[in-house]
């Protein structure tokens, strides 16, 4: 297919974390989704959590584009398809629109998407307009949709907010309100699906935000922000490198940071995948590999641990020789025991030796790349914990671009049948490399 779909499309940034991009993405989602819209979002970076709240308000699958991670041709791939079947695409960024390299900015520019920006004006009065200004024309010729006043005080507030903005930039102000506050926790966001009146919420917020130049928008008034999105080259089958085999996926409260596209790439490869509870089930299904991915075991450590007849289960898998393949929390739930902060010590799978202590600061942030024998995996790390071992490494991790250096970046741990690592992948970077993780260890590492 050769055609250039054209789709209204934004890309809501902010000067930095924390001004309320992800409530502000879902409500104007949620809002005209609950019109009648199809709304595709997707959001810029690594992150888990925020596409939770974002899938639940567009009722569509959400995947992470960026210009490293995914590379830009993953990114035109995806944007061409989402705007051939949507009648309006939202894009999140990630941190402050300049912020990282590449950036939101970046981002905004490569594909010509107009710059919505949201900003915390909670404690400023003319100053949101110089810091709007200066956003918008800081580099030339970044596309702009307009600027967002967010916790306002009051509506006289808010007017004094509008001075200084030019009139089609100036999309509305959103008065301070707890209950449009998304709930949060040590990684993040709390999951949407854990939370009983989430969709509640995002009403709430699509309500507020109707109520303003942003949120009064409709099919109309969006074409001011139309973009063409090229059609890229045609992709190339993948090898079936995983056909004929089954993989197990733990998928539940305690083991949820799995990207779409990862669950894609391994259908792609031939893989059959199964899902399955640790904090539920009390045996793997039959399978012929298991992927642990990230999430939250330490919340869950007591349950997963007293989960006896799963982790016997992994027992056995292992001492057959299957793979095993274990992402960040994943890889926790492997060790002998999680220590929280408290010095509570909770036993776990014992497939590991050692243990992992949860502390209150970051232990690992950033993009970082694994170079195995099939291939490269691009991805990144982000984790509030510790691990103490005396398994051997088979492979380390290096940020973009530079050398593997000792004791920087994340080890990958190797024993017997298991590897595991703090290292979150994205499959799709080099498909090659992510089937290795799920078959016989000596093409690993």
């Amino acid at each position: 297919m050769t055609s250039t779909p054209r789709c209204p499309a934004i890309l809501v940034a902010a000067p930095a974390s924390g001004q309320g991009k992800t409530t502000i993405t879902s409500a104007l989602a949620r809002l005209h989704a609950r019109q009648g819209r199809r709304v595709r979002v997707f959001k810029c970076g690594p992150d888990f959590l925020d596409p939770f709240w974002h899938q639940l308000a567009s009722g569509q699958p959400v995947y992470q584009i960026d210009l490293w991670m995914t590379g830009e041709t993953d990114v035109r791939v995806r944007l061409h398809a989402a705007a051939r079947e949507s009648d309006l695409i939202i894009v999140e960024g990630v941190m402050g629109l300049f912020d990282g390299e590449p950036s939101a900015a970046d981002l905004a520019q490569r594909f010509g998407l107009p710059v919505l920006a949201v900003i915390d004006a909670s404690a400023m009065a003319g100053t949101f307009a110089a810091l709007a200004f200066g956003l918008q024309h800081y580099r030339p010729g970044l596309p702009w949709a307009g600027a967002l006043a967010n916790r306002v005080a009051s509506e006289g507030h808010g007017r004094m907010l509008e001075q200084g903005v030019v009139a089609e930039h100036w999309l509305g102000a959103l008065l301070r309100n707890p209950a449009l506050t998304l709930p949060e926790r040590h990684l993040g966001l709390t999951v949407a699906t854990e939370l009983a009146d989430a969709m509640e919420r995002l009403d709430a917020a699509a309500d507020a935000l109707a109520a303003t130049p942003l949120g009064r928008m409709d099919e109309v008034a969006l074409q001011r922000w139309a973009v063409d999105f090229a059609a890229p080259e045609p992709m190339p089958p993948l090898p079936q490198l995983l056909a004929g085999r089954k993989i197990a996926v733990a998928r539940d409260a305690a083991f949820c940071f799995i990207y779409q596209a990862n669950l894609d790439t391994l259908r792609a490869l031939g893989a059959e995948l199964v899902c399955f509870s640790p904090l539920l089930d009390a045996a793997l299904p039959p399978c012929d590999a298991v992927w642990l991915p990230g999430g939250y075991p330490e919340l869950h450590a007591q349950r997963l641990g007293a989960n006896s007849g799963l982790r016997a289960s992994l027992a056995d898998h292992v001492a057959a020789g299957k793979p095993v393949w274990a992402e960040c929390g994943g890889m926790m739930a492997l060790f002998d025991a999680i220590v929280h902060q408290e010095g509570e010590s909770h036993p776990m799978w014992g497939l590991l030796p050692g243990s992992v202590t949860m502390q209150q600061r970051l232990a690992g942030l950033g993009p970082q790349q694994l170079e195995l024998s099939a291939g490269t995996l691009r991805g990144h790390t982000f984790h509030y914990s510790t691990a103490v071992t005396d398994v051997p490494e088979c492979a380390r991790t290096a940020r973009p671009g530079m050398p593997v250096v000792p004791d920087k970046g994340e080890a990958v741990y190797g024993k017997g049948s298991i590897r595991a690592s703090y290292f979150h992948a994205w499959f799709p970077s080099s498909p090659e490399a992510a089937a290795s993780l799920f078959l016989p260890q000596e093409a690993l590492c």
